[in-house]
C-alpha cells in the first residue's frame, strides 16, 4: 500500500522562539510517518498573528496550490488546531482532505488502542473534537474517501447528523464510567493488600516500553514509533531484597496533546496519580531533551502527581556523544538495553524507598508465621535471622510510615 503523500503548513508567531517552533515540526514530521504518511514538504510562514479565515495567508495558499500540483499531494496538515471555518474554507480552496495537529494524534490513538477502555476512548475524543467541526469535515470526507485522519469512527458515523454523534458521546460516556468504577475498585484492592506501585512515565518514544520490557521480562510493543503504547500494562517486579511490587507503563506525554485527548484519557492517566513512585524517562539524546522533561513534569502537575517521589532515567545514553549535565535529581544515567543498568535502576528503586521509609527491627516466633509472611511481603527486608537460644526470628527491614503493619512493630 503506497503511503499518503503530506504537505505540512505551519505558522511561526512572534510569541515561539526558533527552537521551540523547530521542535513542533519535527514532532509533526515523526508522527506523520507513525501514522503511515511520508512528508513531501514542509511549508512555514511567519506571521504576528494566524489568519482567521484561512489559517495562513492569501499568498502562502497560491503557493500551497503549485506545489499540490507538482506534487500529487493527499492530505494537507496543519501543525495547529483549525477551527470549523479555517477547516471548510482550506478545503474549498485546496480541494484536498485537511486535517491537523490534534487529529492527527487522535488518529494515531485509534491504530494503538488494543482494550475496550482504549478504543473507546479514543473514539470518544475523535467525536467530541469532531463536533464542532462537521461543518467544514462533511465535504471533504464524502468527497475524498478515506486515510490518515479518517480512522477510528469512520466516516459514515461523522457524516450523520449532531443528534446521533451526541447519543453516541453519551453512550461511551456510560460505558467509560462503568470501567473507570471497576478500575477504581482495582485500585482500591490493590491499595488493600498494600501492594507498592510504581509508573513509568515519560515523553512519547524515550524508551519507556523497553525499559518495561527489561525490567518486568515482557513482551509489551516496542517500536520507534511515537505513542506505540497507549494502554496501561501493569506485571510484577521484583527488588534486589526480593520486595514485589507492581509496575505500569503509561501511555506518552506530548506536547500540546489535544485538550478532548487529556480529558478523554484522564482515567488512563490516573494509574500514574494512585501511583507510590514515578520512573520518569527521558532520552538523553533528544536535542530538545529539556522541552520534553518539562512537558511531562507540567502534565504531571496538572494531573495532581509533582508530589510524588521520583527517580529520572536518562535513557539512551549508548547514543549520547560528549559530557552529560542532567537537569533533574535523583537521577541515572542508562541504557535500557543494557542489563546492568536496569540492576542498577531496581536498586536505586530500592534506596529511594528505604531513605522514605521507616527502618524496624522485630523478634517474632516462629508460631507468627502469617506475620513473617507478611513482612516478606509488603515490607524491605534487609536482615533475617533465626536465633536458636531464643526460638525466634530476628528480622530488620525498612516499612512505609503509613503501612498497617507498623502497630505490631511498636
Amino acid at each position: 500500500m503506497s503511503k499518503e503523500k503530506i504537505l505540512i503548513i505551519a505558522v511561526k508567531q512572534k510569541t515561539q522562539n526558533d527552537d521551540q517552533f523547530q521542535s513542533t515540526l519535527e514532532e509533526l514530521i515523526s508522527l506523520s510517518k507513525t501514522a503511515g504518511g511520508t512528508v513531501e514538504k514542509v511549508m512555514t510562514q511567519n506571521r504576528n498573528r494566524i489568519h482567521p479565515a484561512t489559517y495562513i495567508g492569501e499568498g502562502k495558499v497560491h503557493e500551497m496550490l503549485a506545489v499540490m500540483e507538482e506534487t500529487e499531494i493527499d492530505l494537507v496538515l496543519s501543525n495547529d488546531e483549525l477551527s470549523a471555518g479555517q477547516l471548510r474554507n482550506l478545503t474549498d480552496l485546496l480541494g484536498v482532505r485537511i486535517i491537523d495537529r490534534s487529529q492527527l494524534i487522535l488518529d494515531i490513538f485509534a491504530m494503538r488502542a488494543r482494550t475496550k477502555e482504549g478504543k473507546l476512548q479514543v473514539e470518544l475524543a475523535q467525536l467530541e473534537y469532531m463536533l464542532p467541526r462537521l461543518h467544514g469535515q462533511g465535504v471533504a470526507m464524502s468527497r475524498l474517501g478515506g486515510g490518515i485522519g479518517t480512522r477510528g469512527p469512520g466516516e459514515t458515523k461523522l457524516e450523520t447528523d449532531r443528534r446521533h454523534i451526541n447519543k453516541r458521546i453519551d453512550d461511551i460516556k456510560r460505558r467509560l464510567k462503568l470501567v473507570v468504577n471497576q478500575r477504581t475498585q482495582y485500585r482500591k484492592r490493590r491499595k488493600n493488600n498494600a501492594i507498592l506501585q510504581i509508573a513509568i512515565v515519560g515523553y512519547t518514544n524515550a524508551g519507556k516500553s523497553t525499559l518495561f520490557n527489561r525490567l518486568t521480562m515482557s513482551n509489551s510493543l516496542e517500536e520507534d514509533l511515537l505513542f506505540a503504547t497507549l494502554d496501561p500494562l501493569t506485571r510484577k517486579v521484583r527488588l534486589p531484597s526480593g520486595f514485589e511490587l507492581l509496575m505500569t507503563d503509561t501511555v506518552g506525554f506530548l506536547q500540546e496533546l489535544p485538550t478532548a485527548l487529556i480529558a478523554s484519557f484522564r482515567s488512563t492517566l490516573e494509574e500514574v496519580v494512585e501511583s507510590d513512585f514515578l520512573l520518569h524517562v527521558v532520552d538523553a539524546s533528544h536535542p530538545n531533551r529539556v522541552e520534553q522533561q518539562d512537558t511531562v513534569n507540567h502534565l504531571l502537575e496538572e494531573l495532581g502527581a509533582e508530589h510524588l517521589p521520583m527517580l529520572t532515567l536518562y535513557n539512551k545514553k549508548d547514543m549520547v556523544s560528549g559530557d552529560f549535565i542532567p537537569d533533574n535529581h535523583p537521577y541515572l544515567f542508562i541504557s535500557a538495553y543494557n542489563q546492568n543498568d536496569n540492576e542498577q535502576v531496581l536498586q536505586k528503586v530500592e534506596d529511594m524507598l528505604k531513605e522514605q521509609w521507616q527502618h524496624y527491627s522485630v523478634e517474632l516466633k516462629p508460631d507468627q508465621g502469617s506475620l513473617i509472611n507478611k513482612l516478606i511481603q509488603e515490607t524491605i527486608i534487609t536482615r533475617k535471622l533465626f536465633e536458636e537460644e531464643k526460638n525466634s526470628y530476628l528480622i530488620q527491614g525498612y516499612i512505609r510510615k503509613d503501612h498497617a503493619l507498623n502497630h505490631y512493630l511498636q
